[in-house]
């Protein structure tokens, strides 16, 4: 039979370096110390030799896990999934982060907790005493949630916040949302549109209300009035609905919608049509998102893209930048927002 071939260790790695293994792992674990010839000649020899380090030894050789855990909300979460609705929100955040972290030689893991479970801090603390991780990548609305992030805070675990800018411990990211309603506004007012309705997403979360500001601002500055244009939601279908239901059941109902989630612009689109509306010849409709199914709808719907995997990856650089001693700003980080136009956005009718 033949013969096994021989695994490559950090000892064959430190023996083509020219090194003790100690500089080897500290090279591995990307060591501020190391002197940058060192590192380099270190990382050619394990290019070279095709080594890929142990997880298992690199945790047993020190203090850090290599690991990044990320908090998902556990209900939205689930219904997202065993709706088949087509939201892809975990996947482009572990797209970024994943990427991110396997490129630093960390891991991540997600868990998905209920921010409004009686029992959050028995979930969390049995999560993180079987992960041990480095750090946390919290997204909304666990990023706002003040007994999660003090719970990180008294254990010492560095998190980074994403869709919060409250004051306190963790970076801070966003994806601008108040810009990103406001790119939407101003293409439907370049288009002639004047009654612009909108739908806002779920007070649960710090973004819902940045993305009402955006579009007053933009309302506002082109001089035209908000009242009776803006109705709740809470990211789903059925309050798209319902809110398109009441916008075009007023005196004086909108020539477009902005539903702050896809769901909710495929719950308007689902209005228009029963009452043989054209879109967008009768009613212009833009969504928040950009999942695929925007794509395949008819028409396809014109969206804000979220820039979620760019936000996530930033995220699990911040985390790993501090484990390596580099200190990171704690300033908050603004990842934009951007604006696709398809189908779903025509000029306002006369």
């Amino acid at each position: 039979m033949p013969r096994r071939k021989q695994a490559v260790t950090i000892r064959h790695v430190a023996a083509h370096a020219g090194v003790s293994m100690q500089t080897v792992s500290r090279v591995i674990n990307r060591d501020a110390n190391v002197r940058p010839e060192m590192a380099e000649r270190v990382q050619a020899s394990i290019d070279k030799l095709g080594y890929v380090p142990s997880l298992a030894a690199r945790r047993m050789g020190g203090s850090r896990s290599y690991l990044i855990l990320a908090l998902n909300d556990r209900e939205r979460t689930l219904a997202d999934w065993e709706s088949r609705m087509g939201a892809d929100w975990v996947d482009q955040m572990l797209l970024g982060g994943m990427l991110t972290c396997a490129k630093h030689g960390y891991r991540m893991i997600i868990e998905l907790v209920d921010t409004h479970s009686d029992h959050i801090e028995r979930e969390l603390g049995a999560a993180i005493a079987a992960v041990r991780p480095d750090g946390v990548i919290l997204t909304p609305p666990h990023s706002q949630n003040p007994l999660i992030t003090r719970l990180l805070d008294e254990q010492g675990i560095r998190f980074a916040r994403i869709g919060s800018l409250l004051e306190g411990p963790g970076f801070r990211l966003t994806m601008d949302d108040e810009h990103a309603a406001r790119l939407a506004t101003e293409h439907l007012l370049q288009l002639g549109h004047r009654r612009i309705g909108f739908v806002a997403g779920s007070p649960d979360y710090e973004l819902s209300g940045w993305r009402v500001q955006g579009w007053r601002a933009a309302m506002a500055e082109a001089g035209l009035a908000t009242d009776g244009l803006l109705k709740p939601g809470d990211f789903s279908y059925t309050s798209g609905v319902a809110a398109a239901t009441a916008l075009l059941d007023g005196a004086d109902p909108p020539t477009a919608i902005i539903g702050s989630s896809d769901q909710m612009a495929f719950g308007a689109l689902a209005v228009a049509r029963a009452r043989g509306l054209e879109v967008p010849s009768d009613l212009s409709i833009i969504s928040f998102d950009d999942t695929p199914a925007v794509r395949f709808s008819h028409p396809p719907l014109t969206a804000v893209v979220q820039p979620i995997a760019a936000v996530s990856a930033r995220s699990a650089e911040l985390i790993i930048a501090d484990c390596a001693g580099e200190e990171p700003s704690h300033d908050p980080v603004v990842v934009e927002a951007s604006l696709v136009v398809r189908g779903s956005t025509g000029p306002a009718r006369r």
